[in-house]
Order: C-alpha cells, then sequence, then structure tokens
C-alpha cells in the first residue's frame, strides 16, 4: 500500500514537471515571436517557414515530442498570416504581375494619341523644331539688318539702310513660300517624293521667253520684258501652258498622271534646247547679259512686283493650305481617294493649276531654282514627320526661308558674290537629289 501511493505520488510530481515545462517553453515562444516576425519580413516565406521548423525543433528538444509539434502547429498559422501581411503588416495582398501589366497599358494607352503626331514625344518634337526654326529665321533676317549696317542700332539712318535691306527678306520670304508649297503639294499628288514641279517645263518656258526677247529685240530686249505688265505676262505664259497640257492629258477619259508628267518632261526638253539654240546665235555682250537673267537670283527680283506676287503666292497658297486635308487623302493613291468619295481627277488638276501659279511666280521674280523646292520638301518631310499638311506646310515655308536667306546671307556678306545664290542651290540641291537616291536604291 504504502509502495502504490509512493508510485502515485511520484507520477504527479513528474506530470506537474512536465506541464511546467512546456509551459515555460509556450513562455519562451511567446517572448520570441517578434523577433521571428521580423526575420520573417526580411526574407523570403520559405526563410519564414525554416525558422518555425528550427523554432518547433528547439522546443521538441526541450520537452515531449508531442508538445513540440504542437507549439510548432499553433505557431505554423500565425507565421503564415504574417507572411501574407507583408511588410507593412497590411492584411492586402502584394501586386501580383498582371497588376503591373495592366497598370502599363493603361499608362501606354494614356500616352498614345490619335492623329497625325501620335504620342507626347511627337508633340514635343515638332513643336520644338518648329520653335527652333523660327529662332533661326529671326536671327538671320537680324543679321540680315545690321551685319555690317554702318550706322548705331535704332537709330534712323540704321532704319533707312535696314529698309533697303527688307526688300530682299521680302523677295526671300516669297520665293520660300512658292517653291516649299507647290513641291510639297506636287510631290503629294504624284506620290513621288524626287519630282519636282519644274519637270513641267516653267523654267525652260521662262528661258525661252529670255532668250527670245534678247534674240530678236537685241540687248534692249530684256527692258522689253521688264515691268508689271511684263512680268504679269510671263505669269500668264506659264500658267497658260501647264493649264493647256492639263487639259489635253488629264481632262479626257483616259487621263494619266505619268504620261502627263513624261510629256511635260519632253516638252521642256524641246523648250530648252530651242533656247540654247538661239543663244548659241547671240553675240558675246548679249549672251553675258542674259546669262545674268537666267541664273536664280534675288537680285533679279524688281520691287514693283512685289505686291503682285504677294497676291498671287498667298492666293494660290492659301488655297492649297485650306485642301491641306484633301491632300492628306490624295497622298493614299487614287483608288483610295475615290474610294474615300475624292473626286481624284478634278482635285488633282485644280492642285497642279494652283502649283503652276506659284511656280510661275517663283521663276518670273528671281529666276529658275530647280532643285529649291526639292531641297526644302526633303528637309521638311524629316523634321516634320508626320503626314499632315497643315504640320508640314510650315515647315517646309520655315526650312525654305532659313535655306534661302542664309545661303544669300553668307553669299553676299562673306564671299562677296550675291547673285551666285541660285548657283549654290542648283549644287547642293542636286548633292542631295543624288545621295537620296543613292541611299533609297530606286526611282
Amino acid at each position: 500500500m504504502t509502495a502504490h501511493h509512493m508510485r502515485t505520488t511520484s507520477r504527479l510530481h513528474a506530470d506537474a514537471a512536465e506541464a511546467a515545462h512546456a509551459e515555460a517553453v509556450r513562455h519562451d515562444l511567446t517572448q520570441t515571436r517578434p523577433e521571428a516576425t521580423a526575420d520573417r519580413e526580411a526574407a523570403a516565406p520559405a526563410a519564414g517557414a525554416g525558422s518555425e521548423a528550427g523554432a518547433g525543433s528547439e522546443a521538441g528538444a526541450g520537452s515531449e515530442a508531442g508538445v513540440g509539434s504542437e507549439a510548432g502547429s499553433a505557431e505554423a498559422p500565425r507565421a503564415s498570416a504574417a507572411a501574407r501581411s507583408g511588410p507593412a503588416g497590411s492584411s492586402s495582398p502584394a501586386p501580383s504581375r498582371t497588376d503591373h501589366d495592366r497598370a502599363d497599358r493603361g499608362r501606354t494607352s494614356r500616352d498614345r494619341q490619335s492623329g497625325p503626331l501620335p504620342g507626347r514625344r511627337a508633340h514635343k518634337r515638332y513643336w520644338l523644331i518648329f520653335s527652333a526654326l523660327c529662332v533661326l529665321a529671326v536671327l538671320i533676317t537680324f543679321g540680315s539688318l545690321a551685319y555690317e549696317n554702318p550706322m548705331p542700332v535704332g537709330s534712323r539712318g540704321f532704319w533707312l539702310i535696314a529698309e533697303m535691306r527688307t526688300t530682299n527678306l521680302v523677295v526671300v520670304l516669297v520665293v520660300a513660300f512658292c517653291q516649299a508649297i507647290a513641291t510639297v503639294a506636287f510631290q503629294t499628288v504624284t506620290n513621288n517624293r524626287i519630282l519636282t514641279p519644274s519637270i513641267m517645263g516653267f523654267e525652260s518656258l521662262y528661258r525661252l521667253v529670255q532668250t527670245g526677247a534678247v534674240f530678236f529685240i537685241g540687248a534692249a530686249g530684256l527692258v522689253a520684258v521688264t515691268g508689271l505688265w511684263q512680268f504679269l505676262l510671263q505669269i500668264a505664259l506659264m500658267v497658260g501652258f501647264a493649264a493647256a497640257l492639263y487639259g489635253w492629258l488629264l481632262a479626257g477619259r483616259g487621263g494619266n498622271l505619268q504620261v502627263t508628267l513624261l510629256v511635260g518632261i519632253v516638252l521642256g526638253g524641246g523648250l530648252g534646247g530651242l533656247a540654247t539654240f538661239m543663244q548659241r546665235l547671240l553675240t558675246p555682250s548679249e549672251f553675258d547679259i542674259l546669262t545674268a537673267r537666267l541664273i536664280g537670283s534675288i537680285a533679279n527680283a524688281d520691287t514693283s512686283y512685289l505686291g503682285v506676287s504677294i497676291v498671287l503666292a498667298g492666293t494660290a497658297g492659301g488655297l492649297l493650305w485650306a485642301k491641306a486635308g484633301t491632300l492628306n487623302v490624295l497622298s493614299l493613291g487614287r483608288e483610295t481617294a475615290v474610294n474615300l468619295g475624292v473626286n481624284h481627277r478634278r482635285q488633282l488638276i485644280i492642285v497642279l493649276l494652283l502649283v503652276s501659279v506659284l511656280m510661275a511666280v517663283s521663276t518670273a521674280l528671281v529666276g529658275p531654282m530647280t532643285f529649291l523646292g526639292f531641297l526644302v520638301a526633303m528637309i521638311a518631310y524629316q523634321l516634320a514627320d508626320t503626314y499632315d499638311h497643315r504640320l508640314v506646310f510650315p515647315i517646309a515655308w520655315l526650312t525654305g526661308f532659313v535655306v534661302l536667306a542664309g545661303s544669300h546671307f553668307v553669299l553676299k556678306h562673306l564671299f562677296y558674290a550675291e547673285g551666285s545664290v541660285g548657283i549654290i542651290m542648283e549644287v547642293v540641291g542636286g548633292t542631295f537629289f543624288l545621295v537620296y537616291i543613292l541611299r533609297k536604291g530606286r526611282l
């Protein structure tokens, strides 16, 4: 009996000791839980699971296996909840890759815009280039008025000299407008960016008129073709020539633009050949006088022509500018334009007639400049980087003014060769034409 009582007492003491040890283990785990949570926040979920296993094994080493496993299992839900809560302890789940992709697509769709300038970057680039061209134009204008002006800036004498130089700048502005607008519109309706309106024979007809006047009348013939009415007559001849050509080859049922261009090239070559033949029969003095008129030069312009030139160029160019939307459709090709409801042949003839007016004004005002339009249009396409003619026309006009006025300033004030602007334009424009053809690899 006594032995049985002793065994019972020892068993009770052992149970009490085990219970006290288990309670101590639970207390230790409770105290170390913040440290484990911090570790799990800094480490990956897998590392957190490893630390839980380590804590469970330590608990099992100091107690019964059942107690250790119970403690580990009790801590597992808390650990997984802490891992899901994230570093800030919030209960919201971390954003997934799908959420990031959706946000990126949203930002991309907001950046994209419909229209000729897609995206904020394209808008910023266009207006930056436009502003830079405006600044260059202002600097060239001020340099042309102030460079080598002996009078103090702002004085009466300064403005008198500047007023005399302003005439050349107005001529440059008109010529740049005519060449830029005419070439861009012509390349649009022909769907070919290497063509210029000069191939239609305007300049050859101008050379023939000037040469014929000297050939039949002599050196005084140049005086006979000088004057406002003679200026208007030359414009009327060139526009009438173009109207007859377009009416003959485009107005009929079998009208073809390619055939029209080829006929224009052939007629231009024939008129140029006839002018060259008459030039060979001139005396050396007459030939020298004529040559000065046949080379494009700002000095050839007469101030009495500016009023009429501005009106004609402004009217024709303004109508083309108003047709910018139609030109955008025509640039898509004949079939697409017809499917969109555009009377292709009618619009083609109208555009070509307006182009002929611009080219006639430019040629009669300063003489032929074959590659100026091509050079300006090529640079404008690269700078504007858009199909919309509302945006291409201003860039082309500013580019033409910067190129022509800058060339005139350099040749006049640095090389003292003001009359060589047309020659420089031919050389530079022809070089760019060859480079463009070689890079493109085809006509």
